[in-house]
């Protein structure tokens, strides 16, 4: 069987044999041409945990490296992506001091940075709200993103941001503060007008005008691998299938493919993507 004619990264997806479909949909994904992604840890939640300190976020870490053996085994090539969900801070907030819950997602971004600093992982994942928050618990949320943002510089790695459907642009100057280029900020679920590094869902209408005018991003599933949700966000397939579809159509080139699934992703994360 012929093998694939160039790489294609999904920057976004989760692979969860404990709620989902797991090594399936990565098969799908394999099946429909894409060779390389980055796997990113879900929410405790999704564990049966709720941390009461830092150290409680290592089942959820461990059991993400070992999905990406799982899959690393079928022969794709896996980057995980380790942190604390900012959804954690409302959750944990509901029975917990605000003080507190900071510090405990503080310490879970610290232990996902070690797992960096071992190799085990090449970047961390933070963010804030995307919903409506309180102006005390937004703060808390930056103060909890700047910190993470201070862990990357220190491990000399990217972080990927859950945030609000916006520019982000202010999180530029606090990667800047932090130490962190902001070249290494990387904003999941991106629209067009973020000044960050952007990651489309495969789905984005935009994408093949952008890829025109040479503009750096990446592209995304967001999977989320849950049988509750079957499909969501997008599914498995859908970033193999979409850049399929559009170089097929002639709305992007090669030089466009290189960039978003190997030059981009390799400069952000300083890993090596190729066949």
């Amino acid at each position: 069987m012929q093998g694939p004619r160039f790489p294609i990264t999904d920057h976004h997806i989760h692979i969860d044999p404990r709620n989902g479909r797991g090594v399936d949909a990565a098969k799908e994904f394999q099946r429909s041409g894409g060779t390389h992604l980055f796997l990113v840890s879900k929410p405790s939640s999704s564990f049966g945990i709720l941390p009461t300190r830092g150290e409680d976020f290592l089942p959820v870490f461990e059991e993400t490296l070992i999905v990406a053996r799982m899959v690393s085994d079928l022969g794709i090539q896996v980057y995980p992506v380790l942190g604390v969900h900012p959804a954690e801070i409302t959750r944990l907030f509901e029975s917990l001091p605000l003080s507190r819950v900071v510090e405990i997602m503080k310490g879970g971004i610290a232990l996902a940075a070690r797992f960096v600093a071992e190799g085990a992982a090449v970047g961390l994942k933070s963010g804030r709200p995307h919903y409506e928050v309180s102006p005390v618990v937004w703060e808390a949320a930056n103060d909890v993103l700047s910190y993470s943002f201070q862990q990357a510089a220190e491990a000399g790695c990217a972080v990927q941001v859950h945030a609000e459907s916006g520019s982000c642009a202010d999180m530029r100057e606090m990667a800047r503060s932090a130490g962190l280029s902001p070249d290494r900020v990387v904003k999941h679920y991106a629209i067009p007008e973020t000044p960050l590094v952007p990651s489309f869902l495969a789905t984005h209408p935009d994408i093949p005008v952008l890829a025109r005018t040479g503009r750096e991003f990446m592209m995304e599933s967001d999977y989320m691998d849950e049988n509750t949700r079957p499909g969501a966000v997008i599914g498995p397939r859908s970033v193999p299938r979409v850049t399929t579809r559009l170089f097929s159509s002639g709305e992007i080139d090669e030089d466009a493919i290189h960039r978003i699934h190997v030059s981009t992703p390799s400069r952000v994360y300083g890993v090596d993507i190729s066949l």
